[in-house]
């Protein structure tokens, strides 16, 4: 009888000591670290909706997002071309991406002299294209594309969510009624004949467009 009652005070000393033992265990157990995050994809600047107007200039100048571009158009002489010729393609900065470039540069470039509207008109035909180069022919595209200031730009497709031009995010694509495309970037291109390339242009465009342009 004893034996019995012996056997049977031990294996309840057993249970309530195996809690015990499988907490202590738990704690000497060092935490799993969590799962490590999955990478993300910077967001690309964004600007408001723009509503495709009559023509490039007008689409611009509705949109409220390019005084700077616009003003720079005017004092070039280029704003007929933009109204009066359909089916361009305007790769077109924003404010914010002109104001990213040193004070002293666009001061310069917008200086009333006759070199000063040569340099600012050629960085501007370096962002026009006589032809449509919309989102459909730059997606799953890469190379150089030649533009109205005679230097190719080099378009990159290759990831569809993050278009390129010349190292410059695509970040909105804008049709207007005459034909025209307007292809928001977040930089100003500079053309590699320019004198401010040198300065502003080298590191964004290193690669070099080579053979025969997109279609």
């Amino acid at each position: 009888m004893r034996l019995i009652r012996f056997i049977a005070t031990a294996s309840a000393a057993a249970l309530i000591a195996c809690p015990a033992i499988a907490l202590a265990q738990a704690a000497d157990t060092p935490p799993s670290p969590p799962p490590a995050a999955a990478p993300t994809t910077p967001a690309l600047p964004s600007i408001p909706k723009i509503t495709g107007g009559a023509d490039i200039y007008d689409t611009l100048k509705a949109a409220g997002e390019f005084t700077i571009l616009l003003k720079a158009v005017d004092q070039a002489g280029l704003a007929p071309v933009l109204q009066k010729y359909p089916n361009l393609t305007f790769f077109a900065p924003t404010d914010a991406a002109f104001n990213s470039l040193p004070s002293d540069v666009v001061t310069k470039l917008m200086a009333n002299n006759d070199t000063s509207a040569n340099q600012l008109q050629q960085i501007l035909k370096y962002h026009l294209i006589n032809a449509q180069v919309d989102n459909s022919k730059i997606k799953g595209a890469k190379g150089p594309v030649q533009t109205v200031e005679g230097t190719p730009v080099m378009i990159d497709g290759s990831n569809p969510d993050d278009l390129q031009v010349s190292k410059a995010d695509i970040i909105q694509e804008v049709r207007t009624a005459n034909g025209g495309v307007i292809n928001v970037v977040d930089k100003v291109l500079i053309p590699t004949d320019s004198p401010y390339y040198a300065t502003l242009g080298a590191s964004a465009s290193s690669d070099q467009p080579s053979g025969a342009p997109a279609s």
